[in-house]
């Protein structure tokens, strides 16, 4: 028999975090959209949690629950705020674990501290204005001078650049794409202005730029040339990480409609008696259903060393398109008020967008799929 159940200590996280998210984070959401920041105080709240550093082992200060208790906690972060949901994210997920993934022994005792107590915040630099979906084609270059590393390049849509300690640097080396740990006081970095998005207003994204940034030597991560299979890596677990930060507001938005279908009135009686409001919560219903199912599977299976690139690229395809779905319908239900910015649907309408562009481009996710389908005969 297989156990899909949740461990005491995992249900503890879970409950302390949705504690956390209704309470503090969820009442002021809506402030932070509009005002494009999440406050500090939060951000040291979240801190104190242990939630900066939640997936990764205790050994190296995390709080060691693996990627399951990783996106029980995404799941409840962004059921009340998707933009912090994306700072944790881009800090954990993909910014420190990167460091993670690619360091030796050494490197993770010395480096990876400090970014699991979040002392440091992390951001995850790979996307370049020519290298987005085509991520081997990134020309930002690191060569060798003596002792140090000398960086050139240009980063873009980098999350949490703007006040980020530390940056997972991918450039290009004489032996292929590399890895480094680059601290953002170094002289030689500029960080651009806060893009103006969309959504997920209040997660800052910046351009990094390198001129002649010099690094020590042993701040390249792992091997040299070896980065293009350590960003791929970072970016599975990323992917289902994602899957959780959908999987939350998708749960909210059934929960605010199924509410308000049965408190609303038309034809002098709720609307939830009209059958094709029924409907309507019966899809949002089904998809939440699919997507948590195949979530924290694959979670489960990643913390086990069994995912594969193309478990998570489901998870990431999935989820995004179903909270884009759901998004649509919790407004469809809710009609005028659903649209207005009295209530958080609009917001979460507009955030849940990017989640089909970031990480991947959902595109790119399909051809992830379909190749390893094919390298693999079809075969599940």
């Amino acid at each position: 028999m297989i156990d899909f159940s949740f461990t005491e200590e995992q249900n503890m996280l879970r409950e302390m975090v949705r504690d956390f998210a209704n309470n503090e984070l969820k009442p002021i959401a809506q402030k932070i959209d509009e005002e494009e920041s999440i406050p500090d105080y939060i951000i040291d709240k979240i801190r104190e949690l242990g939630l900066l550093g939640a997936s990764f082992p205790i050994e190296y200060g995390g709080s060691g629950f693996g990627e399951v208790g990783y996106c029980i906690m995404q799941e409840e972060i962004a059921r009340a705020c998707l933009s912090t949901a994306t700072f944790i994210g881009a800090h954990q997920s993909i910014g420190t674990n990167s460091i993670y993934i690619g360091s030796t022994e050494e490197q993770r005792q010395r480096f990876l501290p400090a970014l699991t107590s979040g002392e440091k915040i992390a951001a995850y630099a790979l996307t370049e204005p020519q290298a987005g979906s085509d991520a081997f084609n990134l020309k930002t270059r690191a060569e060798l001078d003596g002792n140090e590393w000398i960086l050139n390049g240009e980063k873009m849509w980098i999350t949490n650049a703007p006040f980020a300690n530390v940056f997972a640097v991918f450039a290009r080396t004489k032996l292929g794409i590399s890895l480094f740990y680059v601290p953002a006081e170094t002289p030689g970095i500029s960080i651009g202005a806060p893009e103006k998005k969309m959504g997920i207003r209040g997660s800052k994204t910046a351009s990094v730029t390198f001129d002649n940034a010099r690094i020590p030597q042993d701040y390249l991560i792992g091997r040299e040339g070896k980065a293009f299979i350590y960003a791929m890596k970072t970016l599975d677990a990323g992917r289902i990480g994602l899957g959780a930060a959908a999987l939350g507001p998708m749960k909210e938005l059934l929960e605010l409609s199924t509410v308000y279908a049965k408190t609303r009135k038309q034809f002098d009686q709720p609307i939830a008696n009209f059958q094709a409001v029924q409907f309507m919560l019966a899809d949002m219903a089904a998809e939440i259903y699919g997507c948590e199912s195949m979530l924290y599977r694959t979670a489960n299976d990643y913390d086990h060393g069994v995912v594969t690139s193309r478990q998570a690229a489901i998870v990431k395809l999935r989820c995004s398109e179903a909270l884009d779905k759901i998004a649509d319908l919790a407004i469809q239900v809710h009609g005028g008020m659903g649209y207005s910015r009295e209530l958080s649907i609009e917001r979460v309408y507009r955030d849940s967008r990017i989640n089909r562009i970031f990480e991947g481009t959902n595109e790119i996710q399909k051809l992830v799929i379909a190749n390893d389908l094919i390298k693999r005969n079809g075969k599940m």
